[in-house]
C-alpha cells in the first residue's frame, strides 16, 4: 500500500469517529432538521460527480457519472422537499372567513381547534346546553 491510500483511509476512518460523534450527541427532536438542512450540503456531491463526468473518457466513466448526479441531485432536492415540509407543520393555521358563513358553510370557531369527530362532539355538546 502506497503513503497516499493509507494518509487516505486515515483521514476517512477520523471523519467516520467524528462525524458519529457529533451526530450521536443531537437530541432526536433535532435530528431530522439537522439531516434535512445538510442534505443541502452534499451539493459538493453533485460537484464532484459533474467532475467525473467531465474528466471521463469512456462510457463507464459516463454512466458512472450519470448514476452519481442524478442521485446527488435526489439528495440535495430531497433535503429541501423535507425541510419545507418541516417548517410548514409549524405554521399558524389561517383563521376562517366570515364569507363562508354566509354561504350556508358551518361555523369553524366553535371546534377550539379540534378536528374531525372530537370537535364536532364539543361543538354539539355545546348547543345542546
Amino acid at each position: 500500500m502506497s503513503t497516499a491510500l493509507v494518509t487516505d483511509l486515515t483521514i476517512f476512518v477520523l471523519a467516520l469517529l467524528v462525524g458519529i460523534e457529533v451526530i450521536g450527541k443531537v437530541p432526536a427532536t433535532l435530528h431530522t432538521p439537522l439531516m434535512s438542512a445538510t442534505n443541502s450540503i452534499h451539493g459538493i456531491v453533485l460537484a464532484g460527480a459533474l467532475l467525473i463526468g467531465v474528466t471521463a473518457n469512456n462510457v463507464v466513466g459516463y454512466i458512472l457519472a450519470f448514476i452519481a448526479s442524478f442521485f446527488a441531485a435526489a439528495i440535495v432536492v430531497g433535503g429541501y422537499v423535507v425541510t419545507g415540509r418541516m417548517l410548514k407543520m409549524f405554521r399558524r393555521k389561517a383563521v376562517p372567513s366570515q364569507q363562508g358563513a354566509d354561504q350556508g358553510q358551518p361555523e369553524l370557531d366553535g371546534l377550539n381547534g379540534h378536528k374531525g369527530l372530537k370537535g364536532l362532539m364539543g361543538k354539539i355538546g355545546r348547543a345542546q346546553s
